[in-house]
């Protein structure tokens, strides 16, 4: 790459903003009452990419999350945190690197702290996602998907973050 090139890349934020968001809390008042505290979560992942006006690009990180006790759900969130970057200057490869791992990761620490915010007003304990290494999502999604493209592959499957 001649350092031409290399001096025209270039990310820029433009914009992180809410796109949806969604907190159900099914068995409230009951749930504040019935004793310990002691739930399992799951928590689910994906990330979707859009181009938009201006030379922009939309990426979207979409999490979910549930906490149940004893098969009951006691809350349910489902946040789409989005973030317009401008991404120009790279190869294909760096570009698909940048909207898969680079502007999730930039995104996540914003939807952390809107899902450990909601968690709270919804009458709860503390809720704190650890930190997520999208580089090695990133990449096990591209083995993935390079596996289903072998000859003999699976070609039904679904990505999770891509």
């Amino acid at each position: 790459m001649t350092e031409q090139a290399t001096q025209d890349r270039r990310i820029a934020i433009s914009k992180i903003y809410i796109k949806d968001f969604s907190f159900e809390s099914p068995r409230g008042p009951e749930v504040f009452t019935s004793g310990e505290w002691s739930p399992k979560t799951n928590l689910n992942l994906r990330s979707a990419h859009a181009v938009a006006p201006g030379d922009m690009h939309e990426v979207v990180l979409t999490i979910t999350v549930e906490a149940k006790q004893e098969d009951k759900t006691l809350f349910l969130i489902e946040l789409h945190q989005a973030g317009l970057f401008q991404i120009n200057g790279y190869t294909d490869q760096d570009f698909d690197a940048i909207i898969g791992s680079f502007c999730p990761g930039t995104l996540f620490p914003y939807a952390r702290e809107s899902i450990a915010n909601i968690v709270s007003k919804g009458g709860f304990p503390e809720f704190v996602l650890q930190p997520i290494n999208f580089d090695v999502l990133y990449a096990e999604s591209r083995k993935q998907a390079a596996a289903q493209q072998a000859p003999g592959g699976n070609n039904g499957g679904e990505g999770s973050l891509n």
